[in-house]
């Protein structure tokens, strides 16, 4: 048994694995004061590009940041339709409303919890100009189907890559490409928790058109190219060069924690599947699986699983408690309970445990062990 709680993730371990590289990192920054758009900065907008193989970076000041400016590079307006998915986290649907967007909430698919590609295509009218898939928990989306579907509807394609910087989807042809890089663009984040993240906010847009490349630099710096001459509306989204600094750290050790995080999936997977009222995650043969979170599933009985790992001071979490179309920012006459049907009974099952690369050995036995003990009371 630990000596310690175990964490969901723990933010001070992942300090401590790289503390030299990270306290030179940012002393480095803080000596030359150089704070915004540093060379710290430079930096990691071309080692994220050459992780990525994307063409163009734009780094922000957070994930949500970057829907908003590659909502805004569409110049898409008031009342034209974006199909998202019902099981997702808000800030995919809330960038879409404030830009007075209109949210088209699509179910997922019960296995890969993606966005479902028949349903997406049901939900087309002659309003709609965006897909907006979201690479849930470190899986790609459908994304070849997506792209085939866009290109049919003329239709622009958005890619919520926050939870899977790193996970590659392979296409027909056998050609493999990051998450974030196969639509028209692809935001990210660097929220602390991420697999890539930083001390603070931070986030990222790819694509791989130049014109449109500078239209979301120009956005995002306050809709300027050069210094007080503003071609158009823009918003004050930056990703700070002390966080840039950290980054730089931490993208270089990227490779070996999505490889971490697999291993202690494995493992998981071995130990758990075949629990009768469980189910592992699945994966999608097109897509890798960097592992953002392992999610469960849990048939019945989930809050009460919660309880006793919580009681055996074990974290775990539940994404998402409440689907986008049943938040009372979003709920609509039109989608009431039952509407997305999938979606809602994920919300009523899943459960993610602790996965990230300080785990010990110890400590993923022990979470095995607690799940198997909890099923075996009521089996």
């Amino acid at each position: 048994m630990p000596e310690n709680k175990i964490n969901f993730i723990d933010l001070a371990e992942v300090y401590k694995l790289h503390q030299t590289e990270f306290d030179a990192a940012i002393s480095a920054t803080l000596n030359s004061a150089d704070y915004i758009n540093g060379k710290a900065l430079g930096e990691f907008n071309l080692a994220l590009a050459a992780f990525t193989r994307a063409q163009h970076v734009i780094t922000c000041g957070n994930g949500t940041d970057a829907l908003q400016i590659a909502m805004m590079a569409l110049n898409l307006q008031a009342g034209d339709e974006i199909i998202l998915p019902a099981f997702t986290y808000t800030a995919t649907a809330e960038v879409i409303a404030l830009l007075k967007l209109k949210p088209v909430f699509v179910d997922v698919c019960a296995d890969t919890f993606n966005i479902d590609i028949a349903a997406m295509e049901a939900a087309i009218t002659s309003k709609t100009k965006a897909l907006l898939p979201v690479h849930l928990f470190g899986q790609c989306a459908n994304m070849e189907a997506i792209i085939a579907l866009a290109v049919r509807h003329n239709l622009f394609v958005i890619e919520d890559a926050a939870q899977a910087i790193g996970a590659q989807h392979t296409f027909a042809s056998g050609e493999m490409l990051q998450a974030g890089c196969m639509g028209t663009i692809g935001c990210t984040s660097f929220f602390p928790t991420k697999n890539l993240g930083a001390f603070g906010d931070g986030g990222a847009i790819f694509c791989n058109e130049p014109e449109l490349a500078l239209q979301l630099k120009m956005i995002a710096n306050h809709g300027q190219k050069e210094k007080y001459v503003h071609e158009r509306v823009g918003v004050n989204s930056r990703l700070d060069t002390l966080q840039a600094a950290i980054l730089n750290v931490q993208i270089k050790y990227l490779p070996a924690a999505i490889l971490r995080k697999q291993q202690i999936a494995e493992r998981y997977d071995i130990a758990l599947a075949g629990i009768t009222g469980l189910s592992i995650p699945f994966r999608d043969v097109k897509s890798t699986h960097v592992f953002h979170q392992y999610t469960l599933r849990i048939s019945e009985r989930r809050n009460e699983l919660k309880k006793y790992l919580a009681d055996a001071e074990i974290d775990s979490m539940i994404y998402y408690a409440t689907p986008m179309h049943l938040q009372k920012a979003y709920a609509s006459a039109a989608h009431p309970a039952g509407s997305f049907p999938i979606a809602e009974q994920l919300c009523e099952e899943v459960l993610s445990i602790p996965i990230h690369t300080t785990l010990t050995d110890t400590e993923i036995d022990f979470i095995i062990q607690k799940i198997k003990d909890f099923f075996a009371t009521v089996a």
